[in-house]
């Protein structure tokens, strides 16, 4: 493959993941909007609230894993490089940034806004 051709990209996780790859996108896309609007909101982060959905982003990233686990034909104890090894921690890390993207805004726009 000399080059990268995204639509590439998007066939092979169309493959491996089926209808879950555009469930997974939608809520992306809606969870970076939520964020943003909160974010115009309210001004700024809320910090307890960070730490909470940083602590839920923990989780995410290991939810992550066994998804990618299932979807891939092969397990963790496969992964023989470090380019394996890079994969699984970019999964993990991607997954924690998008659960606490999300876990910040539902968090946010669940909470009562203070009166001024």
């Amino acid at each position: 493959m000399k080059d990268m051709d995204p639509l590439v990209f998007l066939a092979v996780f169309q493959e491996m993941l089926g209808p879950l790859l555009w469930v997974m996108v939608l809520l992306a896309v809606g969870g970076v909007a939520a964020f943003v609007a909160l974010m115009v909101r309210e001004g700024g982060l809320a910090s307890r609230r960070l730490v909470r959905a940083e602590l839920l982003g923990l989780l995410g990233g290991g939810v992550a894993l066994v998804i990618m686990a299932k979807v891939s034909s092969s397990g963790f104890t496969d992964a023989g490089g470090p380019a394996d090894w890079f994969l699984i921690a970019l999964v993990y890390g991607v997954g924690a940034l998008g659960t606490t993207v999300l876990a910040y805004a539902a968090m946010g726009w669940m909470t009562k806004r203070p009166s001024a």
